[in-house]
């Protein structure tokens, strides 16, 4: 007992546990610190272990005094103020190893210790401590186990209500089977034309951007030539302020500007008509842009049509995804719906059994309890039987007694007469030996006499 693994609580607190927790009514409120300390009442210890067996083991008190007796016993009333306290103590030894409580003895029950006893108690109130924990825990895990089975039932109300959608989404009525064949077979020609116009617009856009770098390149070379005129016009200004030229150098030089500036002429003839080119094929390209954003706004709605087409279609996978995902979970908690059905079945099972050996029990204990009352109305009347017999046999013992005694007397008095008449016949047999041998002494005379005479 030094090595417990529970802790030894105090006489206080048994004593409000034990009235809070396990007595009732007017047992809870006479059972006071003194039933515990100095010294430990046996009465109330019993009492206290009776009520603690039936929270337990719904065995009741009274049944401790209800052990059937064998046929064969006698005085069987003595046996039964040591049943009840046999019962208990028998129960206790196979309850208390539960608590950790190895080392229960009969003189517990009978003369309780202050130590032991509070050992005990102590050791009981930690088992039902642990006890109202487990239920509390059971309690728990049934109250989740409903809320589980009513979100399976929602899963599986919402999972069919799933499939009937999917089913209305995916299947298409009869009445518009040939519409959506034609909205497909359009569809694919859309997608057909669609990918040759998105490479000719490739195509244009390549060729309007070589244009593009062409017509800059043109525009730099044209703005670098005029540049480089208005520097010229500016060297030619500032030489004819700095030197002073002859008149045919002047010519000569007057004839080669007018050359050249007939030659930038020219050129600046043919870019302007390469220009009015370009822009007649800008316009040119501005109508394809314009027919080309019509074809991309075209294109656009169809890739709307499209996105909304991918959007149902991601929508439909989304909804078979969360489709499978709630079969799974409906595979899952069907699963656990069957564990927790098979648990509970055998919990079941085990409940109606310990129901029907409880009801058997019971059964087998009110036939006891008959056959006992029967057996002990039996008693009472072969008792009762016992008793008028030993009282005749008494009165005949009397009697005998009475007739002994007085035959006794009578012996006594026979005996008296017999040994007076034993004392006188043996006198007259002494006397008749004396004469006898005095009778043969003369005849042993006479013939010794006549032996003589002869």
């Amino acid at each position: 007992m030094s090595e417990n693994t529970f802790p030894i609580y105090t006489a206080d607190a048994i004593v409000h546990f034990f009235r809070t927790e396990v007595l009732t009514g007017q047992e809870a409120k006479h059972f006071t610190k003194s039933d515990l300390t100095p010294t430990p009442k046996p009465d109330s210890i019993q009492t206290l272990y009776m009520r603690v067996l039936h929270l337990l083991f719904r065995f009741r008190p009274e049944c401790h005094s209800m052990v059937p007796l064998l046929d064969n016993i006698q005085n069987p009333v003595y046996h039964e103020g040591a049943t009840a306290i046999m019962s208990v103590y028998i129960r206790m030894q196979q309850f208390l190893p539960m608590c950790l409580v190895y080392d229960f003895s009969l003189n517990d029950l009978l003369a309780p210790k202050k130590q032991k006893t509070l050992t005990v108690l102590s050791a009981i109130m930690n088992f039902l401590h642990f006890r109202k924990q487990r239920m509390d825990l059971i309690f728990e895990k049934q109250a989740k186990f409903r809320t589980d089975m009513d979100r399976l039932q929602v899963y599986t109300k919402g999972n069919i209500e799933a499939e009937k959608k999917i089913v209305t989404l995916t299947t298409i009525p009869p009445e518009q089977q040939a519409e959506a064949d034609e909205l497909a077979a359009a569809l694919s020609e859309l997608q057909a034309t669609n990918v040759h116009e998105y490479q000719e617009v490739d195509a244009k856009n390549e060729s309007i951007a070589e244009w593009k770098a062409m017509i800059a390149e043109k525009t730099q070379k044209l703005a670098q030539v005029k540049v480089d005129v208005c520097n010229m016009k500016e060297d030619v200004s500032k030489l004819k302020s700095q030197i002073v030229e002859s008149p045919e150098e002047l010519k000569a030089q007057m004839e080669k500007m007018r050359e050249n500036v007939k030659n930038l002429k020219s050129s600046i003839k043919n870019t302007d008509e390469r220009m009015v080119e370009q822009q007649n094929k800008v316009q040119s390209l501005t109508h394809r842009d314009a027919e080309i954003q019509q074809i991309y706004s075209l294109l656009q709605e169809l890739e709307s049509s499209m996105s909304n087409g991918m959007q149902r279609a991601e929508e439909h996978k989304e909804l078979t995804a969360q489709y499978e995902k709630n079969q799974k979970e409906l595979r899952n908690l069907c699963v656990e719906e069957g564990q927790l059905k098979r648990a509970l079945g055998m919990k079941l099972d085990k409940e109606s059994k310990h129901k029907i050996r409880k009801q058997k029990k019971k059964e087998m204990k009110e036939q006891q309890v008959q056959d006992t009352l029967e057996q002990c109305n039996q008693i009472h009347q072969k008792r009762e039987e016992r008793a008028g017999r030993i009282q005749e046999i008494s009165k005949e013992t009397q009697q005998l007694k009475a007739n002994i005694q007085s035959l006794r007397d009578v012996c006594s008095k026979e005996t008296a007469k017999a040994q007076a008449l034993y004392d006188t016949l043996s006198a007259s047999m002494d006397e008749l030996h004396q004469r006898i041998e005095d009778h043969i002494v003369d005849l042993k005379q006479d013939v010794t006499k006549m032996s003589a005479h002869f």
